[in-house]
């Protein structure tokens, strides 16, 4: 290997700024230092935020020498123009200088490494400049511990200290640490100015590079001084000292700025198979779907900015000549359909990212927005139905003359079948409507339990709910509903009840809300509420329910089911059916119960059951009534230290044992109540 190779350095460190009159496109940051310097009125802490490339580090670094620069004489003191020809400015810029140390946050984390760095700053005087210079490297990755481990050094630094901290997440820092620093928020480069500046380091390096090649290498830098001065390097040794504008699309892998021009006209003229062709073109000659899909994103946002000022596109490094191919565009169309142009592309960027084949995607993309183009916008297809009554214009015939004895050809416009398509208009067979057929309306409803009936049929479940909960009926009768709403009732209900009522009874109805604070009858809800409370009791106080509360401590009834007409009809003996009001009859049949209840109990204690689980790891056994009676674990099947493991099998043990004991006191309770109609929804501790 050579020595030159050896020895070569790239760019964006050839060309690093070691003055703020070389760092470009921060002149406000640049002024507010200048001033500050000017004055004295130093910070002891400094933020620098902004993407990669913007001048962060670097920007730190000149800080370090302006701070402790003596001039060429020695005897100079703080500037913002360090003078680079001084002790201390060569030892800085060589990464030699004791006094300025500078960290990594992203390797250095930890609350041990802020620490090092203090350490002893309070004592510890500069060796051979006028201040210590601390600068901290993507410090929003600092630790939460380290951050704190900073903050009180930071708040009462020595004098002879000073921080300078970059970062591009400035987001992440805590407020604690914002509120004690000067922050600069470093923007992105302009675009002309990059290029500028490239075309004088390509100046500087012997470098012949066209300007249009220089404006797409800023344009693809994003505003990162950095980034482009990477791609420039690597257009150099691509193109082997003359970097040209098609050099650099092949590069980047975007197709031709004129091209693209091409490929949207015809995309926006409705010709999607032109446009297909130009694509397929483009991809054969190497260019990313993706990015010639940003190309016409970022065209789409051109035409319109020109659209509403035509000054605007003055400052993007486009050629006269685009420039001058982008004005008739802008002019032809309308707004609404550069911005949804705009929205459709955007769209179909995302899908292009996820598709299987990009280049596919990119073609159904194009095949969209040349189908949408003929499509008139919102407010014209509005203003259009309007004028003619709410049905598209026919569509118009062609000037071709009619044969004799056929009828004549009619050809339909492009567009007005994209229209016709897109709102599905059918064409009219008459011009006089049909006779209207006769619309059957719902029988009148005679109750206000048959209105709300009718909402549920109607599948209005949103009002229904609110009449079953939130209406507390005054009076009813056919065609007239006055109520109190409760609280939560929506403001509109009574007009949305007598509309509906309205245009499904084919009558009037009048439904007027009460502003009375009370009274009413209660909610259908509370209603229901109260006849389910009134039959549960009336349930518990049954003889035979009884019976079983007594016997069975912590049995409850948790619902009362009805049985059906056939069972009813069918339970005719007199010991399924007693008579509330036979005493006498009701307290034997109380006391057989109970003593045929008291055996059974006998059994279930008697009974066991056992439940497995883990194939046989744990068996646990309970008895009738669900005491535990043993619990038994193959430690061959599992190891004893792993308790949560051993907690879920006898768990799901216990669980298996207590569904046969259930099953089995249910299997013996309907034995017992055989003969008997013992209330459904009756729950027994088992």
């Amino acid at each position: 290997m050579s020595a030159s190779a050896t020895a070569y350095r790239v760019l964006a460190r050839k060309y690093r700024p070691s003055t703020f009159a070389e760092l470009i496109g921060q002149e406000a940051m640049v002024r507010t230092l200048s001033n500050a310097f000017a004055t004295g009125r130093i910070a002891h802490a400094f933020i620098l935020t902004g993407v990669r490339g913007v001048g962060k580090t670097t920007t730190a670094r000149i800080l370090a020498r302006g701070l402790n620069c003596v001039g060429p004489d020695g005897a100079g003191g703080v500037t913002v123009a360090p003078c680079g020809v001084c002790a201390n400015c060569r030892q800085i810029a060589e990464d030699r200088y004791s006094d300025v140390v500078e960290m990594d946050a992203a390797s250095r984390t930890g609350v041990d490494d802020i620490r090092e760095l203090t350490e002893g700053l309070l004592y510890r005087k500069p060796d051979l400049g006028r201040y210590r210079v601390y600068i901290i490297d993507e410090v929003h990755m600092l630790s939460r511990s380290a951050f704190n481990a900073l903050l009180k050094t930071l708040e009462e630094p020595p004098p002879h200290a000073k921080f300078v901290f970059a970062t591009t997440e400035v987001q992440k820092v805590p407020l604690t640490v914002l509120s004690r620093c000067q922050r600069f928020s470093l923007r992105r480069v302009p675009v002309e100015t990059l290029a500028e500046h490239y075309r004088r380091i390509a100046e500087a390096e012997a470098v012949e590079a066209e300007p249009a090649a220089l404006a797409l290498i800023a344009r693809a830098a994003d505003g990162s001084v950095r980034d482009g001065l990477s791609l420039l390097d690597q257009a150099i040794a691509l193109t082997d000292g003359k970097v040209t504008e098609r050099a650099a699309r092949d590069m980047l892998g975007i197709a031709d700025r004129g091209r693209v021009f091409d490929l949207l006209a015809s995309v926006l003229g409705g010709d999607a198979a032109a446009a297909l062709d130009r694509l397929d073109h483009l991809y054969q000659e190497g260019a990313d779907p993706l990015m010639v899909l940003q190309d016409l994103l970022d065209l789409s946002h051109f035409l319109t900015r020109l659209k509403l000022a035509p000054d605007a596109g003055l400052g993007d490094p486009i050629v006269e000549g685009d420039r001058e191919r982008a004005r008739p565009l802008a002019e032809k169309l309308p707004l609404p359909a550069l911005a949804r142009v705009w929205q459709m592309l955007l769209k179909g960027l995302e899908e292009v990212q996820t598709a299987p084949s990009a280049i596919q995607a990119t073609e159904m993309v194009l095949v969209r927005l040349a189908y949408v183009a003929d499509l008139p916008a919102p407010a014209e297809l509005v203003r259009s139905l309007a004028a003619t009554g709410g049905h598209a214009p026919p569509a118009p015939a062609s000037r071709a003359p009619p044969s004799s004895g056929t009828e004549p050809v009619v050809a339909v416009a492009p567009a007005a079948t994209a229209l016709a398509a897109a709102l599905r208009v059918e064409p009219e067979a008459s011009t006089n409507p049909p006779p209207a057929s006769a619309v059957e309306h719902d029988p009148m409803p005679q109750n206000f339990a048959e209105v709300v009936a009718l909402f549920d049929k109607r599948r209005e479940a949103v009002i229904r709910s609110h009449l079953r909960e939130r209406v507390h009926l005054l009076a009813f009768e056919p065609g007239r509903i006055e109520f109190r709403p409760a609280d939560g009732a929506p403001a509109n209900l009574a007009n949305r009840i007598s509309q509906l009522l309205g245009e499904w009874t084919g009558e009037r109805w009048l439904v007027a809300p009460s502003k009375a604070s009370a009274g009413g009858e209660p909610t259908l809800r509370e209603q229901e509420e109260r006849r389910e409370r009134d039959v549960r009791n009336e349930v518990a106080a049954h003889p035979l329910v009884q019976a079983v509360l007594e016997t069975f401590p912590g049995a409850t009834v948790t619902a009362v089911r009805e049985r059906f007409a056939a069972e009813e009809s069918a339970a005719d003996e007199p010991s399924a059916e007693l008579d509330p009001g036979d005493e006498t009859g009701m307290g034997e049949d109380k006391r057989a119960m109970q003593e045929k209840m008291a055996e059974m109990q006998a059994q279930l204690e008697a009974v066991e059951m056992t439940g497995v689980a883990g194939g046989g790891t744990v068996q646990l056994t309970l008895n009738g009534k669900g005491d535990l009676k043993k619990v038994a674990i193959d430690k061959t099947l599992v190891d004893p230290e792993e308790v949560e493991v051993l907690e879920d099998l006898i768990v799901a043990a216990f669980n298996d044992a207590r569904r046969k004991v259930s099953a089995y006191a249910e299997q013996e309770m309907q034995k017992l109540t055989g003969g008997l109609q013992l209330p459904g929804g009756l729950k027994l501790p088992f």
